[in-house]
């Protein structure tokens, strides 16, 4: 079977001759829902894309807290209290000034 004979016997299309090529106004809305599905996927995307603030940051907005509950913050947003400041946490020496904390929390190192 040649190709020609092939083409000859194939059944002619079911849809209708308008459906066979796209009119100015379906290539319009397919933009537009293209468009649209683009501008779901960035809003859906958005909370992930967005810059977290530093940690450093983050420790600089406790500066107006109470000293006992900057401290008990500081440890929330680090995952661990350095050393140094722990004994002002529990009451055993007087809380570093803000300045100190934070060189302290520059120098330290997170325990293994």
């Amino acid at each position: 079977m040649t190709h020609e004979e092939m083409l000859a016997a194939l059944k002619p299309a079911r849809l209708p001759a308008t459906m066979a090529s796209p009119d100015w106004h379906e290539i319009v809305a397919l933009i537009a829902l293209g468009m649209l599905l683009a501008v779901m996927a960035h809003l859906i995307a958005l909370p992930f894309l967005r810059p977290r603030p530093s940690r450093l940051g983050r420790i600089r907005a406790t500066r107006g807290l109470a000293p006992q509950e900057r401290l008990l913050a500081i440890a929330r947003i680090l995952g661990y209290l350095p050393a140094r400041l722990r004994p002002a946490a529990y009451g055993a020496e007087p809380v570093p000034p803000d300045d100190q904390i934070e060189r302290i929390i520059k120098t330290s190192r997170k325990p293994r």
